[in-house]
This record gives C-alpha cells, sequence and structure tokens, in this order.
C-alpha cells in the first residue's frame, strides 16, 4: 500500500512547488506532476500513468481536488476508476478521504464548485472579450498570411497546392484569401 502524489498546474508559467512539497510532506512514496490544463482529462499523461499505477489498498494524494478534475464528468469518471480499484482519494487541504460516507459526498460537492469556477471564468473571459472588441481594443490574432503574397504567386498562374507549399500554409488558407465571403 502506497501513497501515490498527483500535483497539477494549468501553465507552463506556474509553480508546482507548493502541491509538491505538500504531497511529501503528507507522506507519498511517489509523486508525479504536469502543467496542463485541468478542464479535461485528455492530454494529460501524467495522470493516465498515476491511474494506471495505482493498486488495491493505495491512496491518491492531491493538493484540492480541482488539481485532480475540474468537471464534474471527469471527477466522477476517475472517482469511480479508482473505487473500482479499490483506491482511496484524498486531499491534503481538504477534507476528502474517499474511504469514508463523509468523505465521499464532499467530494462530490467540491467537485460541482469546481466545474463552477471554470463555467463562471469563461463566462467573465468571453465578457472580457466582447467588452474588448466593442471598443476597438481587441482585434484578434493577428494576420501571418500576406494577401499580396498569394495574389502574386496566383498571377504567376501558380495553383493554390502550389501556393501553399510555396509559403508554407494550408491550402484552405489560400482558398480563403483568394475567394473572400
Amino acid at each position: 500500500m502506497s501513497n501515490v502524489g498527483y500535483a497539477r498546474v494549468s501553465s507552463a508559467g506556474q509553480d508546482l512547488d507548493i502541491q509538491l512539497a505538500a504531497l511529501k510532506a503528507a507522506g507519498c512514496d511517489v509523486i508525479r506532476s504536469e502543467k496542463v490544463s485541468g478542464t479535461s482529462t485528455e492530454g494529460r499523461a501524467e495522470l493516465q500513468t498515476v491511474l494506471a499505477f495505482l493498486r488495491r489498498g493505495d491512496t491518491l494524494m492531491v493538493t484540492k481536488i480541482d488539481r485532480l478534475a475540474r468537471s464534474i464528468a471527469d471527477l466522477s469518471n476517475i472517482a469511480r476508476e479508482l473505487n473500482s480499484k479499490g483506491v482511496a482519494l484524498k486531499a491534503t487541504d481538504q477534507p476528502i478521504d474517499t474511504s469514508s460516507a463523509a468523505g465521499k459526498a464532499f467530494l462530490g460537492m467540491l467537485g460541482v464548485f469546481a466545474e463552477f469556477e471554470t463555467n463562471i471564468r469563461r463566462e467573465r473571459q468571453l465578457e472580457g472579450i466582447a467588452a474588448a472588441k466593442k471598443a476597438g481594443v481587441y482585434k484578434g490574432r493577428p494576420a501571418t498570411i500576406r494577401a499580396e503574397d498569394i495574389a502574386k504567386l496566383k498571377a504567376d498562374g501558380l495553383g493554390a497546392s502550389e501556393i501553399a507549399k510555396r509559403l508554407k500554409i494550408g491550402r484552405a488558407s489560400v482558398y480563403r484569401v483568394l475567394s473572400p465571403a
């Protein structure tokens, strides 16, 4: 029976040190970490490694439940997988211990709040973008394709595939410039 830690932050600029120290202090024998968004379990190689590694009687430790999952569906799936393996889930900074009924209930409640927080953040971001667009501040990503270059190559008699190859862009991008809506 071992304690396995999992730490996660959303971006490369964030620091894992506090989580790693807390997991080490909680007695984790193995700690895996990654810097990737928690809004989905897709692309989270370290999480998949941890889930595959755990055996009956082990405990998966996180500092907070939102380090594990940011959606109810993902949290439920992970909790179900852990339960089927006979693995407990504990959080160092929250009263979660799925080896008790109260811990399981609290896990569900925190999962709801983690998803709610993600949805609120997304709404605020979209509101901010809309306000910036209205004020003329938000212009989107700068264009990386010069229409003049495409037009010149087209005038030289090249087809879309050859233009795309020479400019190292997608053929759809060439068509988009050549036939604006």
